[in-house]
């Protein structure tokens, strides 16, 4: 955010905008240009990546700074509530719970895929892109090939990367650039620009402000080999359009608590004609005890005499009511069931839960579709890298990825189904339908085998029957 924008205005206009160049050269040959882009990163977008993983990690900015209360010696309680992280890890387990399937025709790009995705954790790297992209709204991924001459995948930081697209209608991307700080043996402060393109790596230090070094290395996989994937259409993360909501939350349960320690030092007022000095009132302060006794009048009777507590009435139902909606508006825009409620939970069946979810369902297909199209990038450079390397010429248009939303579910209603479609369809097919089968194909395999194994020692048990009786009749 520039020029101290706080939340409760938006983010600057330009935070979620691309980056654009004429071309590559352009930023290859004139490294002001270059220079430029990491700076409108730097001041434009960094801000609100910041802010958005502030709140993930419980820092809620908009509670945590300022100033709060006029009186400086009442209670200034800071209550954070990590509804953002509610809120991703929810999106992420639902989505990436359970592991992204890649499927090929081809046996041996197959094999190709599962040995890449087993040596570079795939799982993990996707589950920790979908983390960055409910947080971010973006996330980035670099392939490139480690010193033992493995090709490798992993996620990195939005907060120092970025792609560059050209000015076309059908924007391309033509560069992808990774900015990090050092301090060099002399302990000066040296900026580091690695510039991706489709064929080299290069990699820019600057030292006081001056540019200090230049390499370039080539690569070969026919791409910038850095991927951006998209939350969707405006970049933006899961929890983002309710922070404002998250603050009034805040704010509301940091009054409540400042309400109570208010109370519970709230001014004693001691009404009436009564006989008491300062040195009293420190006595019955440290006694947590008040003796009243009233002066007499000139008739000699009592004259009246009262204490209580001032401090504010605090309204509990409204109060808890309107906590109770910002909840619910939290919930609500950001399509995440609150798993505190009754309806909610209990013992619902996954086609049950599917129908809660259905608000979450709409947003997972828009989800789906930018993460495979990010995916098919990756596959695209190793595959490219791949079919030089190698004889076999992979083809990555032709994987299959699929997404199983992570939900409760129910064997006993899974089975019915399956079984209920007997005659229906295919056996593979019913196999495929069963929640607790991976491979139907390994699993027809060993029922066949299991039924030629019977049919073995049926015809054995036969066999020796019959040889029993040919004993007897001789």
């Amino acid at each position: 955010m520039t020029n101290k924008q706080n939340l409760h205005t938006k983010f600057s206009q330009s935070a979620n905008e691309d980056l654009l160049a004429l071309s590559v050269d352009e930023i290859i040959e004139d490294f002001t240009k270059l220079q430029g882009l990491v700076n409108t990163h730097k001041t434009e977008q960094a801000p609100r990546l910041n802010v958005l993983e502030q709140y993930f990690l419980s820092d809620n900015t908009g509670i945590l700074k300022g100033e709060r209360r006029k009186d400086k010696e009442k209670a200034d309680h800071r209550a954070v509530h990590n509804f953002a992280k509610y809120i991703s890890q929810f999106i992420v387990g639902y989505l990436t719970g359970n592991p992204i399937s890649f499927q090929h025709d081809d046996e041996r790009t197959q094999e190709a895929i599962h040995e890449l995705n087993k040596i570079n954790d795939g799982d993990a790297v996707n589950s920790d892109l979908a983390l960055n992209l409910s947080i971010y709204g973006r996330a980035y991924e670099i392939v490139f090939r480690d010193e033992d001459n493995q090709d490798r995948f992993i996620a990195l930081d939005p907060k120092n990367t970025f792609v560059v697209y050209n000015h076309d209608i059908d924007k391309k991307t033509i560069a992808g650039v990774r900015y990090y700080d050092s301090i060099d043996a002399e302990g000066i402060k040296t900026n580091h620009v690695d510039l991706y393109t489709a064929t080299h790596i290069h990699s820019f230090v600057i030292r006081e402000g001056k540019l200090n070094n230049v390499e370039s290395i080539e690569h070969h996989y026919n791409d910038v080999p850095i991927v951006e994937y998209l939350n969707n259409k405006f970049k933006q993360g899961d929890f983002e359009n309710v922070l404002s909501l998250i603050d009034l939350y805040d704010s509301a349960e940091s009054d409540t608590a400042n309400y109570m320690t208010d109370t519970n030092d709230a001014m004693l007022a001691v009404i009436g004609n009564v006989e008491m000095d300062g040195e009293d009132a420190r006595s019955f302060k440290e006694a947590n005890m008040i003796h009243v006794k009233p002066e007499m009048n000139a008739n000699g009777s009592e004259g009246n005499a009262d204490a209580k507590y001032i401090y504010k009435q605090y309204d509990v139902n409204g109060s808890e009511a309107y906590k109770t909606r910002l909840q619910n508006d939290i919930h609500k825009f950001t399509n995440t069931p609150d798993m505190t409620d009754e309806s909610f939970s209990g013992t619902q069946s996954g086609e049950a839960m599917k129908y809660k979810l259905f608000g979450l369902e709409q947003v997972r297909a828009t989800k789906e579709r930018l993460f495979k199209k990010g995916l098919i990038k990756r596959y695209k450079l190793l595959f490219n890298n791949l079919n030089i390397l190698g004889t076999k010429t992979h083809n990555y248009k032709e994987i299959d990825i699929a997404f199983t939303p992570n939900l409760p579910k129910s064997m006993k209603d899974n089975v019915e189904i399956v079984n209920q479609l007997a005659g229906t369809v295919s056996e593979k097919t019913r196999l495929g339908l069963l929640d607790f089968i991976d491979d139907p194909d390994a699993e027809l395999e060993r029922i066949q085998q299991e039924e030629d194994e019977q049919l073995e020692r049926s015809d054995n048990r036969e066999y020796a029957f019959s040889q029993q009786d040919e004993t007897v009749e001789e």
